[in-house]
């Protein structure tokens, strides 16, 4: 059996009867064409099922209405409600995006920002594995870059996050009320921008709260065995997560060795996700604005595509803390401003 040939530009032509810048006319919604050569090209596509070639257009008309963005990873349930909001703005103001995700790997970033070269984006929007960001930027790609959510080790992008320490800061005063003596904060590694932030936040807020950091890693069982064994040595009145990752792995090994959240451990996390309202008691979590992030994200990147040179531009979005029983003896929710 002979294989369906894709309907073409020209197909659409012949089967209209008409020349193939009738068709493109109608395609492209320009008023010069006879409303009788219109219908004939409207029924002619719906007919053979011709859809338009955008990247063949985009070459066409040296237009790039395309840009791209690139996340640690996209079973996080935080990045992938940022690429849902960026996908939605970049569609209102026109463009396509591309998305790829590095895994959490360093290196892949660099292989995948090597990559989009060849898609020729009109803008860049990333969230970095780390600060390192600036190293694994490939030699030519001269297109405008917007970072999102982490810190650069280095100046010379716009950029958009949220205001880590502070919010950090309002657990620990929080935990120092409820009367915890003590607390140990997990994150996956210090050496990523925003895991730094939180921790040096928590730790200025603490007071009297005798603070431990514990660096666990990507990895997952490797974490939970780090973890496993800290918990082992001593348990602390309190344990602080400060990412979406450590926040399940902790949740999930706390139950698995018999503790009870709050009684025999506080728990809180800095990521809110869905699943922290939905258990009993429900977590104690720091609510960072991602929709926004997003928005402000586009914002900026767009203004660069249409030749804005100002100076780059940071801006630090406010979190919310949401307090619930995992941290209260007697269960009760309130909200507090992060500040």
């Amino acid at each position: 059996m002979s294989r369906q040939q894709t309907p073409s530009i020209r197909m659409v032509a012949e089967r209209a009867g008409v020349s193939i810048a009738t068709v493109s006319n109608v395609i492209n919604g320009k008023a010069s064409v006879s409303p009788d050569f219109a219908l004939r090209v409207r029924a002619a596509i719906q007919e053979l099922g011709y859809v338009t070639d955008i990247a063949a257009s985009r070459l066409r008309s040296g237009k790039a209405a395309l840009a791209a963005v690139v996340v640690p990873d996209l079973t996080n349930p935080m990045f992938a409600a940022f690429v849902s909001t960026l996908e939605h703005e970049a569609r209102v103001g026109g463009f396509d995006l591309v998305v790829v995700s590095a895994r959490n790997d360093p290196d892949e970033e660099a292989d995948r920002l090597a990559s989009i070269r060849a898609w020729r984006p009109a803008g860049l929007i990333v969230i970095p594995c780390d600060g390192a960001l600036a190293t694994r930027l490939p030699a030519g790609l001269a297109i405008p870059a917007v970072v999102a959510d982490r810190i650069p080790d280095h100046g010379g992008f716009d950029l958009v996050a949220v205001d880590n320490g502070p919010a950090s800061g309002a657990v620990a005063r929080h935990l120092l009320e409820a009367g915890m003596a003590s607390c140990l904060v997990v994150g996956t590694s210090l050496s990523i921008s925003n895991v730094r932030e939180r921790w040096d936040g928590f730790a200025a807020a603490a007071g009297a709260i005798d603070a431990e950091m514990l660096d666990v890693g990507f990895e997952r069982r490797a974490a939970e065995n780090r973890l496993r064994a800290r918990l082992e040595r001593g348990r602390p009145d309190a344990l602080f997560a400060l990412d979406h990752m450590t926040a399940l792995l902790a949740y999930e090994l706390v139950a698995r060795m018999g503790l009870s959240i709050p009684a025999d451990l506080a728990f809180a996390s800095f990521d809110e996700m869905e699943w922290m309202r939905l258990v009993s008691p429900g977590i104690t979590a720091v609510r960072q604005p991602v929709e926004d992030m997003a928005v402000a994200a586009w914002a900026l990147l767009r203004g660069r595509m249409e030749g804005r040179e100002a100076p780059e531009e940071t801006r630090r979005l406010e979190c919310a803390v949401s307090i619930r029983g995992s941290t209260l003896r007697v269960p009760h929710r309130r909200t507090v401003r992060a500040g």
